[in-house]
């Protein structure tokens, strides 16, 4: 890599890291996870870096989303099943409420979740979360109404998830 390029990944690190890592905390659901997850994005965007430095944030969200989805395909399989169900806490705080959402957001498949965390949490159009996932804009409505859907099961008390219109 020469010099410029490495000082302009350099400066993009510094300025997005935190962004990067708050993407991949909601993908992951957990801080030792998200800070492996933003790593390997970023290693694996330096030999591209010539080419993709112009729109680095979306091709470096679109490796944690696909490399995040990898991970929970070879992680799911070495899951254990246990005979006791941990006691249920009651949310009495506004960090309980995250808790909770962050325990629902980890029941949705990947591809849900993905969807949910860059159109709700990172803000990106329809469009955009499409582009960072490779799919059609139809599948991110879809993805997105199901997910949402199941996360109103999951959640039936909480009044403020956002509404899907079909468009």
């Amino acid at each position: 890599m020469s010099a410029p390029d490495r000082d302009g990944f350099e400066s993009f690190v510094v300025a997005r890291r935190s962004a990067l890592l708050r993407t991949a905390y909601l993908l992951t659901g957990n801080a030792a996870d998200a800070e492996d997850l933003v790593q390997v994005a970023l290693v694996r965007t330096v030999p591209h870096w010539h080419k993709i430095h112009t729109d680095a944030e979306a091709y470096v969200r679109r490796v944690l989303v696909r490399e995040s989805v990898s991970r929970w395909r070879a992680r799911r399989w070495r899951e254990v099943t246990s005979a006791r169900l941990p006691d249920a806490v009651a949310p009495a705080n506004d960090q309980d409420e995250l808790i909770v959402l962050r325990e629902a957001l980890s029941e949705l498949a990947p591809r849900q979740r993905a969807v949910i965390v860059l159109r709700y949490f990172e803000d990106l159009t329809e469009r955009q979360t499409a582009e960072a996932l490779g799919i059609s804009v139809g599948t991110v409505k879809s993805q997105a109404r199901d997910a949402l859907a199941r996360l109103r099961a999951l959640l039936p008390d909480v009044e403020e998830l956002p509404a899907v219109t079909r468009s």
